[in-house]
């Protein structure tokens, strides 16, 4: 596993939904800036862990799906669902 060029892809991803940048959110009496919540990604010598979610060993196929959808550039697809915008 390339980490140096996972993290690269990760920073790139990260600036195209604009990290650190405040969003509007409507609020029932207006709106107010809300940063969006990040969704941590540890990587360990032998797998990963997503969000808050369970450990995943690298030879698991979800976990390459994720890496490889990184590698190439793009968001993981098993996230789409709840991020449709990005995370």
């Amino acid at each position: 596993v390339d980490f140096d060029l996972i993290l690269e892809n990760i920073k790139d991803l990260n600036s195209l939904v604009g990290e650190g940048i405040s969003q509007i959110e409507h609020t029932p009496r207006g709106a107010r800036l809300r940063r969006p919540e990040p969704l941590p990604l540890t990587l360990y010598q032998n797998g990963i862990v997503v969000g808050h979610g369970a450990f995943r060993p690298y030879q698991h196929p979800g976990t390459q799906q994720c890496l490889q959808d990184i590698m190439d550039g793009y968001f993981p697809s098993e996230l789409q669902p709840h991020y449709p915008d990005g995370v």
